[in-house]
């Protein structure tokens, strides 16, 4: 069983936990159920010349302890601060050391759209995600099928919600891309070896479809680098490590932003 398949056998049985002591109609009373969404899609096409969604990230099963010392709050305030289009919070608790009060607490402390960033496995934590205070919610291809992606998407988009559909290989394109997703992330990081090169986005770029809304994930630590992928039609960047090895990401992200500005 490879990392990935940990992780979703685990996934599954914290919702079923959490179906058994909370219900879906609680969510839908939660305070943060009847407001409206902020776009980061809208954030990311209206960024010049691409937008970056800035994560909040303590850990990971391949680098360990990345930043266990900084306060969620002041960096995702920051963050938003510095220009990021988004936010992404890891809710994830056993892998990625986050958690549902963490994207709680940052919300309360900035107006940036917010990105869910969790393994989504069954369409209670759709409900529980617009509940929590969050914008945007991840799919994951590689470990959903299209008739899943299609069902949680039409959902996620009725109660209001964007979606980034995150694929990591052709395969997964060809297999579960939908087209009413709002953005698609290509991840540079193998998730079954946790390798990561920005390659994959470069040859991926050339199947997907231009009209779509394209970020590429992980692995990213220049403007460089992103000026590359900017040339192949991805309009934004989820970069999380680069800015969290850092004692003050905030700082790190304005540095990136500042350096965009300077070229014009």
């Amino acid at each position: 069983m490879n990392v990935l398949d940990k992780i979703v056998q685990t996934k599954k049985e914290e919702v079923a936990y959490q179906k058994s002591v909370i219900s879906i109609d609680d969510l839908i009373r939660s305070s943060h159920f009847e407001r409206e969404c902020y776009s980061v899609s809208q954030n990311l096409l209206q960024a010049a010349p691409y937008g970056i969604i800035s994560e909040f990230k303590r850990q990971s099963p391949s680098k360990g302890v990345i930043n266990d010392k900084v306060d969620v709050a002041e960096v995702s305030k920051g963050y938003c601060q510095a220009g990021a289009s988004a936010i992404s919070i890891l809710t994830d608790k056993d892998y990625f050391g986050g958690s549902i009060e963490d994207l709680q607490r940052a919300k309360k402390h900035m107006t940036c759209p917010v990105l869910r960033k969790d393994f989504v496995v069954d369409e209670f934590q759709i409900y529980e995600t617009k509940a929590i205070g969050a914008d945007l919610m991840l799919l994951i291809a590689a470990i959903l099928t299209r008739d899943e992606i299609v069902k949680f998407t039409d959902l996620a988009h009725k109660l209001g919600l964007e979606v980034l559909l995150e694929i990591h290989n052709e395969d997964e394109f060809n297999d579960g891309y939908y087209e009413a997703v709002d953005i698609l992330g290509v991840n540079n990081r193998d998730l079954k070896l946790f390798r990561t090169t920005i390659q994959n986005s470069i040859d991926l770029a050339k199947i997907l479809p231009a009209e779509q809304l394209k970020i590429s994930e992980s692995g990213i630590s220049s403007t460089k680098e992103m000026d590359i992928l900017a040339a192949e039609g991805y309009k934004g960047f989820l970069i999380g490590e680069q800015f969290m090895k850092h004692s003050d990401p905030a700082h790190e992200l304005k540095k990136f932003m500042e350096t965009q500005l300077a070229k014009g």
